[in-house]
């Protein structure tokens, strides 16, 4: 899960400063470490590209991000656990930003194991095996997380 992060000032040489007038990056990276407890390396991408680029693209996606996840329908741990069974289904691996969020959220092992036989009934034996080592690396970066805590 660990993606090397571009250098910040050849980012910014190549696509120009963050230029988002209505929020700092740090402003808009606070819902994700909040989410997961990091700023996840494509979302940071996106943030710094984008951002410089077409600033006005990143404040439409975020305003449906948010209100696709702040529905009053589901709590934070259903709904992360939802997007969770979506990506094991996908065989994603940004399904693993979701489960550890799902964690954070308070979905226990068994919750996060029952995602991914559903997933492995709709996708096979390919969303089981990726299911299993998704649930490894979510435990590896719980542990990462808590050691820098």
């Amino acid at each position: 899960m660990t993606r090397s992060r571009p250098d910040p000032a050849f980012v910014q040489q190549t696509f120009g400063p963050y230029a988002d007038p209505l929020a700092t990056k740090e402003d808009r990276a606070a819902s994700y470490r909040q989410m997961a407890g990091f700023l996840p390396p494509r979302v940071e991408a996106r943030l710094d590209v984008t951002g410089a680029l077409d600033p006005l693209m990143v404040e439409l996606q975020e305003k449906v991000r948010a209100h696709a996840l702040e529905t009053a329908h589901f709590d934070d741990k259903q709904v992360q656990l939802l997007i969770f069974a979506m990506l094991v289904a996908e065989l994603s691996d940004a399904a693993v930003i979701h489960g550890v969020a799902a964690r954070r959220a308070g979905a226990s092992w068994h919750e996060m194991q029952a995602v991914v036989n559903l997933a492995f009934v709709f996708r096979g034996v390919s969303a089981a095996n990726r299911g299993a080592e998704m649930l490894i690396r979510i435990a590896e970066r719980e542990r990462e997380l808590a050691a820098q805590a």
